[in-house]
């Protein structure tokens, strides 16, 4: 087990904490941070970590806390990794700013699967935790929530552009979220008063005068209608101006785009379809997959019922060039597809997910494309075809009116592989993995 990537966290919904606070930059670190790990030791319980990544990995421990810190630290900053080897799986990352305008100390925490966080004991561990954390080193503004949910709220800009946002910051209440840490700014600008007398599942002013609120006892629950009501009830106290239905529904819509959709791709193009909706941000995981049921390719045409006779004078050595293209597309994609050294259908399927993934017919020039690029790949879909439906190579002088025999069907491997290469939406119209399927289908 590693720390949490991007793609793991694209996998599942985590409970995910995003804190910028302050430190004291010009005390001793192992003073300043005492707080941060003796309330990480008391709270995490079940998804302590057990491990601390410097330059290398070390066992848990104090002493590797230092270690790490040391052994990263630059000249304005240090940082270490967090995480378990078992489930669940978590990752917490410690930012420290040591010689920045503003002594920053982030703290991003991710801690999966969200599930984990059905009991309320366990919730109420987390959230003294931050409440520890945010005591003791102050910040405007952090809050705990699903992810996925919260990449559906617009989070963290919430509409703005990017540059206001990060300028600005959280200058109101754009959101209110499972667990939520107030500054004093933020408390000042809506009312302490208010702000404090808030329907919530628990409010409570803190030190500096942030005020912590926790909408709802369970933080896995956050879909529930109860919970939702809970939300939406916290958010029209704290910005009255807002509409209570209005704000409900919305929420009531982000829980319907989470509950799960059943895969029902079409059987042809299923294997590459099932890829797809894991590049897809995870709070747009279901309205992908929902889109992607409905989604049906057209029907190849590159096919003929009578092949056009071979026009070469030595159908071997044609053949032969064809298996040489076919090596080059394995030289130009190894690396990123390791499959393609076996040939087989699968490989096909990678390919088009590859091509798919990085956008390749809009990242490069269209003279590579044909020149280079659709020639392997049409040579390489004629040796799959060739090696497992038993298909037939009928060579032509000209590359693409070069065949393969299918059963009672001619292909047209370049043809396809042109049209194929056309733009990205192109590459599921055309993929690969749906002229196999078809050729096979036909051939029976």
């Amino acid at each position: 087990m590693k720390s949490l990537t991007l793609r793991d966290l694209n996998l599942e919904d985590s409970l995910s904490l995003y804190y910028d606070g302050c430190f004291d930059q010009h005390a001793p670190l192992t003073h300043e941070l005492a707080p941060f790990i003796q309330a990480l030791e008391e709270h995490a319980g079940d998804w302590m970590p057990d491990i601390v990544k410097g330059k290398r990995q070390r066992k848990y421990s104090q002493a590797s806390i230092w270690k790490a810190l040391e052994e990263e630290r630059g000249e304005k900053s240090t940082s270490i990794v967090f995480f378990r080897r078992k489930p669940p799986n978590m990752s917490l990352t410690l930012y420290l700013g040591l010689k920045t305008r503003r002594p920053m100390m982030g703290i991003i925490l991710h801690v999966q699967p969200l599930s984990f966080f059905s009991e309320e004991d366990r919730c109420r561990q987390f959230v003294d935790m931050i409440r520890a954390w945010a005591s003791r080193y102050p910040v405007p503004h952090t809050a705990a929530h699903s992810e996925a949910d919260e990449q559906l709220a617009g989070a963290p800009y919430f509409g703005r552009d990017e540059q206001v946002a990060r300028a600005d910051g959280f200058d109101k209440i754009y959101e209110v979220c499972w667990l939520n840490v107030f500054g004093p700014k933020l408390v000042e600008a809506v009312g302490r008063e208010r702000m404090l007398s808030t329907p919530a599942h628990r409010v409570e002013e803190l030190p500096d005068g942030s005020v912590l609120l926790v909408t709802w006892p369970i933080a896995a629950d956050f879909a529930s209608e109860a919970a939702r009501l809970a939300q939406a009830r916290a958010m029209v106290h704290l910005r009255p101006e807002l509409d209570f239905d209005a704000v409900l529904g919305g929420l009531r819509e982000r829980s319907a785009a989470l509950v799960p959709v059943e895969p029902r791709f079409d059987p042809e193009v299923a294997a590459l379809l099932s890829l797809l909706p894991d590049v897809a941000p995870i709070g747009e995981r279901q309205r992908r997959i929902a889109e992607l049921n409905a989604y049906h390719p057209p029907e190849p045409e590159e096919w003929l019922p009578v092949p056009l006779p071979c026009d070469v004078e030595d159908p071997g050595l044609a053949r032969e060039h064809y298996a040489e293209l076919a090596e080059q597309l394995v030289v130009l994609l190894h690396t990123q597809v390791a499959s393609l050294f076996k040939a087989t259908p699968e490989s096909l399927t990678e390919v088009d997910f590859h091509l798919w993934r990085l956008d390749i017919p809009g990242r490069y020039e269209r003279e590579m494309l044909d020149t280079t690029v659709v020639p392997a790949l049409g040579a390489y879909l004629g040796e799959v075809l060739v090696r497992h439906l038993g298909g037939q190579w009928i060579p032509r002088r000209k590359l693409e009116e070069a065949q393969v025999r299918v059963g009672d069907r001619v292909w047209m491997p370049f043809v396809r592989a042109h049209r194929y290469l056309r733009s990205r939406q192109a590459l599921l119209d055309c993929s690969l993995t749906q002229l196999y399927r078809v050729a096979e289908r036909h051939r029976a």
